[in-house]
């Protein structure tokens, strides 16, 4: 007897805890679950703790309300150009209406699978390969927009759908791998021509800067040269007028510089001043009237070592006077000797033989009149 009721009281007891665990329901966050009532729709459980009615009330499905990402096997399409190519999606959703979900489609995972593929297929269908490559965030919308209004009566809500790759076929692929290499080449190419382009014009540039430079400094050049010039010659002029030498003197220089100008196989016409011609006609004339003397008379009374000490003395003058004025055209060279581009001066005047001042054909003349 007592066996019999220690049994009965352990059913009891074990049936009192199974009513306690099927009447409390604990629900995580961002859980739903759909309640039952002897087979009908009754309430939703929200998260936290809840009590049911043990062995009336069930639960139906558990939703989970997060949004999920799915990641579709690929699938070929067909373009509008005959190639087949094969398309992988993600899909981003969430459930809004745990409700709707349960009771509106019986596998809500598998219809926005297929829902995603025939609508991919219908977009991809009407673009070629090209496009469609080059499509992506238009095919996104569209397919977005479309399962958006297709799983709305479901209680889904998509949030986003995104082409993760399209792989053409394998001949394909080579044939575009061709034609991108042809087209970086002729970049290449083109970039490569433009370089050398460039570079031909800088270098142009550079040329033609260096040669104006270098044209513009020779100018100068020559200008500081010619005003140097202009400046030495201006400075040896005054000098020489300022000395104001006599015709001798200047008839001296020019016999100086008679080698000098006579040096050279093209020298075939002397220019010989005025004030030379004079000075010599004056040294002419009195060396003629001299002779004449002599000629006319006979040189009783007459000393011939007087007259050509005389002709001497006055031969030695002369040389002296230009050795004066060449050392007054040396000290005013002196003064322009900073400018480099200056002309030289005078050469300093050698002494000159009295036989060379007065002439060959008058100074032989002397000494026969010396030997007569």
């Amino acid at each position: 007897m007592d066996a019999v009721v220690g049994v009965l009281i352990f059913v009891i007891a074990l049936f009192a805890v199974i009513t306690l665990i099927r009447s409390v329901r604990i629900v995580p966050q961002q859980r739903m679950d759909v309640v039952e009532r002897l087979g009908k729709y009754k309430r939703t459980l929200s998260p936290g703790l809840n009590l049911l009615v043990p062995f009336v009330d069930a639960v139906r499905s558990k939703v989970d309300m997060r949004e999920q990402v799915v990641s579709f096997p690929p699938q070929p399409v067909i373009t509008s150009d005959n190639l087949v190519v094969s398309i992988d999606t993600v899909l981003y959703f969430k459930v809004v209406d745990p409700v709707r979900a349960t009771y509106e489609i019986s596998n809500f995972l598998q219809a926005i699978e297929q829902l995603t593929v025939t609508t991919l297929r219908n977009v991809i269908g009407s673009l070629d390969l090209e496009r469609a490559l080059t499509s992506r965030e238009e095919i996104n919308r569209h397919l977005s927009s479309v399962l958006d209004e297709t799983t709305g009566r479901w209680g889904i809500k998509v949030t986003r759908v995104e082409i993760k790759a399209i792989e053409p076929p394998p001949s394909i692929r080579d044939s575009m791998e061709k034609q991108m290499r042809a087209e970086r080449e002729r970049r290449a190419t083109i970039l490569n021509a433009e370089g050398h382009k460039q570079a031909a014009i800088l270098t142009a540039e550079g040329e033609k800067q260096s040669q104006v430079l270098r044209a513009d400094g020779d100018r100068q050049a020559r200008i500081l040269q010619a005003e140097g010039q202009a400046k030495a010659i201006r400075t040896v002029f005054d000098a020489i007028h300022t000395a104001n030498p006599s015709q001798k003197v200047l008839a001296y220089q020019y016999l100086q510089a008679l080698p000098q100008i006579a040096n050279g196989t093209a020298n075939k016409v002397w220019i010989v001043p005025t004030e030379l011609t004079r000075a010599l006609e004056g040294l002419g004339g009195a060396l003629g009237g001299l002779a004449n003397m002599v000629g006319d008379k006979p040189m009783e009374g007459i000393d011939a070592g007087a007259v050509e000490r005389e002709a001497a003395e006055a031969a030695e003058a002369a040389a002296a006077e230009a050795a004066a004025v060449s050392k007054q055209v040396r000290e005013a060279e002196a003064q322009v000797s900073g400018n480099s581009d200056a002309p030289k001066g005078l050469p300093a005047p050698e002494p000159v033989p009295p036989s060379a001042a007065l002439g060959g054909a008058d100074y032989n003349g002397a000494q026969q009149q010396e030997r007569a």
